[in-house]
């Protein structure tokens, strides 16, 4: 049952991750049925999630990294850069100050709510302006700022933040906010989970893990991921994102549901 359970956080966790519908607030969820996580446990299998993205987009990591000669290119690493360090610096400072993340469902189910309802707003913004592949310097500030919201309120998700910061400040175009959102997200996610990582090792809580599970977690966690982010890159070509604001707003009122009948905590 143990295995069992660590495929299954891997799955929710690959899927999660990357669709603006929060792996935070699902883990949260998950737990409470499949049994609690060290955090050292879901750094690894977020670690998995954010390789995936890395394999998916690394010829555009590289043509970044290998064009900075040109000014478009230059100019595009310049905004992922800004995005980045607003984050980090923030997150940095919510760090010291001791903030943990909720692990009750309430928050979780408001979160999924409440975004929703914002995934709405903003592709009916998104709807009524020209489409702009444009990253812009005020949307570069705001998708840094969306991940620190996204960081604080479990269920919000750091993807439906920043896609639909872009959306709402400027980016027409859902693929351009996507791309945006998950380039961004790779230096992120990194920085986050090995900074937690290093927390771990050096209060000696790895040697704690078992290793075979976390393996297990990782690889599912990748594949998982891969799948779920090559579909949904598909899929936005044609389609909005409706029905994951749907599909938020439903499961988070089941949250409440769930939570009054005493299923949930």
């Amino acid at each position: 049952m143990e295995y069992l359970n660590t495929i299954i956080l891997g799955i929710i966790e690959g899927i999660t991750e990357f669709l603006p519908i929060s792996s935070t607030g699902h883990l949260i969820i998950a737990e409470q049925w499949l049994g609690h996580r060290s955090d050292t446990y879901n750094i690894v299998i977020q670690a998995g999630a954010i390789l995936a993205v890395t394999v998916i987009y690394w010829k555009r990591i590289w043509s970044l990294a290998t064009g900075l000669g040109d000014a478009e290119n230059r100019e595009y690493a310049a905004k992922l850069a800004v995005a980045f360090l607003i984050t980090a610096v923030l997150g940095f400072i919510i760090t010291k100050l001791g903030f943990k993340l909720p692990e009750s469902v309430i928050p979780v189910a408001w979160a999924l709510v409440i975004g929703g309802f914002w995934i709405l707003f903003a592709e009916g913004v998104a709807a009524r302006a020209v489409p702009r592949m444009e990253i812009t310097w005020k949307v570069a500030i705001i998708v840094g700022l969306a991940q620190i919201v996204a960081a604080i309120f479990p269920g919000t998700s750091r993807s439906a933040a920043t896609i639909f910061a872009a959306l709402l400040f400027g980016t027409g175009s859902r693929v351009a906010a996507t791309e945006f959102s998950f380039l961004v997200g790779i230096p992120t996610m990194y920085a986050a989970s090995g900074y937690e990582l290093l927390k771990s090792f050096k209060a000696g809580a790895l040697g704690e893990e078992n290793l075979t599970s976390l393996a297990i977690a990782f690889v599912v966690s990748t594949i998982t991921a891969f799948i779920a982010v090559k579909w949904l890159l598909g899929y936005i070509q044609v389609h909005r994102f409706t029905v994951f604001a749907i599909y938020r707003i439903v499961f988070g009122v089941a949250l409440f549901g769930m939570f009054y009948a005493g299923w949930v905590t």
